[in-house]
C-alpha cells in the first residue's frame, strides 16, 4: 500500500487564515457528517504553500485516501498546464495530428482546446471495461467514436472521453503514461505521495451508499458508482479514478503557484475563462446553471463558491466533494467524501444547501 506522507500543519494564524472563520467551517463539516449522515469527510485548507488545517471526520483517518471523482479534473488540468508550460503542447493543435487514427468519422477538426473545454463533440463516447485496460483497444475506440455535434458548437461535459484522450496525448508527447508523468514530474518531486492513478481498491476508502433502505436496492451503475468496481478503478481513467487525501489535493493547488514547477503564465492561461455558458445535458451530469470554463477547470461558478474572487478555479465532484484555489486570497481547499446516494448525485435541497454553505465558508477564510 502507498505510504501517505504526513504533512506538517502550520495552523491558520501562520498562513494568514482567520482562526474563527476556520473553526466555523470545520464545525459545519463535522455537523454534515453527523447529520446527513455520511461515512466520513476529509477537509484541508492551505495558503502560502502550507496547510492551515487538515481534519478527518467520521470513520476514517488522515492516512486514508479517497477516490477523487471530478475533483481529479483539477489534477489532470495541472498535468496539461505543465506540458503547455514546457512547450510540449499547443492548444490549437488538432488531436488527430497527435493521435493518428483519431480523426476518423469527422473528428479531424477537434483541437486540444476543444477537448480541454468540453466542446469536442463526443460527450458520451464509449470506452468501457475491459477495453479500457488495453492501449491498442483504447486507440481503436478513439477511431470509432462519432461526433454528436460539430466541435466547438456545444458545451457539454465529456464525463470520461476527454480524460482518456488527454491521457493518450500526454503519453504521445512525453513517452510516459499519464500516471507515470504525474508521479515523475509532479507529485513525486512535490512530496504529494497520496495522489495516484490506477490503484488497487484496497488502498482507498470504499464507496458507501448513504440512502440504502433495503437489500434489493442497487446503485445506478452510471455516474460515480462505476468506480465502485475495483477493476474499473484500477484501469485508471484519469479524470475520475485519481485518488488522494484532501491535504495533498489542497497542496497540489498551492504548488501550482508556489513550487516553481509551473511557469506563472501557464497557470494564468489555464485558469483564464474561455466562455460562460449553460452546459447541455441532464443536471446530474453537469447541465443546469451557467459555467465558466478554463482549461479543464471551472472558474467562479459551476458548484464552486460564490464568496471567492472571479479568478477562483477548481472542480466540484459527486456527491459531496470540492477542490479549488482562489489566486486572489491564496486559499486552496479540498473536501473529500466516500458517501454517495444510490443515484450517484445528491440534487436535494438539503444536499445542495450543505455543499453551498461549506463552499462559501471555505472561500471566505481570510
Amino acid at each position: 500500500m502507498t505510504e501517505v506522507a504526513q504533512h506538517e500543519v502550520a495552523g491558520p494564524a501562520a498562513v494568514g487564515v482567520d482562526p474563527g472563520r476556520l473553526d466555523v467551517l470545520l464545525r459545519h463539516v463535522r455537523h454534515a457528517v453527523a447529520e446527513m449522515p455520511l461515512p466520513s469527510m476529509q477537509v484541508a485548507v492551505a495558503r502560502q504553500g502550507r496547510l492551515a488545517a487538515f481534519e478527518t471526520f467520521g470513520d476514517a483517518t488522515g492516512r486514508d485516501r479517497y477516490v477523487l471523482q471530478s475533483v481529479g479534473r483539477s489534477i489532470v488540468a495541472g498535468v496539461v498546464w505543465h506540458l503547455i508550460g514546457r512547450g510540449l503542447l499547443d492548444l490549437g493543435e488538432r488531436v488527430a495530428e497527435i493521435v493518428p487514427g483519431f480523426g476518423a468519422n469527422g473528428k479531424d477538426a477537434v483541437t486540444v482546446e476543444h477537448v480541454l473545454t468540453h466542446t469536442a463533440g463526443f460527450p458520451f463516447a464509449p470506452l468501457g471495461y475491459p477495453k479500457m485496460l488495453d492501449r491498442e483497444q483504447r486507440l481503436a475506440a478513439f477511431a470509432r467514436w462519432r461526433l454528436d455535434y460539430p466541435p466547438g458548437t456545444k458545451f457539454q461535459f465529456h464525463l470520461t472521453s476527454a480524460a482518456w484522450l488527454i491521457g493518450e496525448i500526454v503519453h504521445r508527447r512525453t513517452g510516459l503514461t499519464f500516471a507515470e508523468y504525474l508521479r515523475a514530474e509532479l507529485t513525486g518531486p512535490l512530496g504529494l505521495s497520496s495522489l495516484d492513478l490506477g490503484v488497487s481498491a484496497d488502498t482507498v476508502l470504499p464507496m458507501l451508499a448513504t440512502d440504502r433502505t433495503g437489500d434489493d436496492q442497487e446503485p445506478d451503475p452510471w455516474g460515480p458508482w462505476y468506480l465502485s468496481d475495483p477493476r474499473v478503478l484500477a484501469a485508471g481513467e484519469p479524470s475520475h479514478a485519481l485518488v488522494g487525501t484532501a491535504a495533498d489535493v489542497a497542496l497540489f493547488f498551492q504548488a501550482l503557484v508556489h513550487s516553481g514547477r509551473w511557469p506563472a503564465d501557464a497557470v494564468t492561461e489555464g485558469s483564464r475563462i474561455r466562455f460562460t455558458r449553460r452546459p447541455a445535458g441532464e443536471e446530474a451530469y453537469g447541465g443546469g446553471t451557467p459555467v465558466s470554463m478554463g482549461l479543464f477547470v471551472t472558474v467562479a461558478g459551476g458548484g464552486l463558491p460564490s464568496t471567492g474572487s472571479p479568478a477562483l478555479f477548481g472542480n466540484s465532484g459527486a456527491a459531496y466533494q470540492l477542490g479549488f484555489l482562489d489566486p486572489v486570497s491564496g486559499v486552496s481547499f479540498a473536501l473529500l467524501c466516500n458517501g454517495y446516494p444510490l443515484a450517484g448525485y445528491d440534487l436535494s435541497e438539503r444536499g445542495r444547501s450543505m455543499m453551498r454553505t461549506i463552499a462559501d465558508l471555505a472561500a471566505d477564510l481570510t
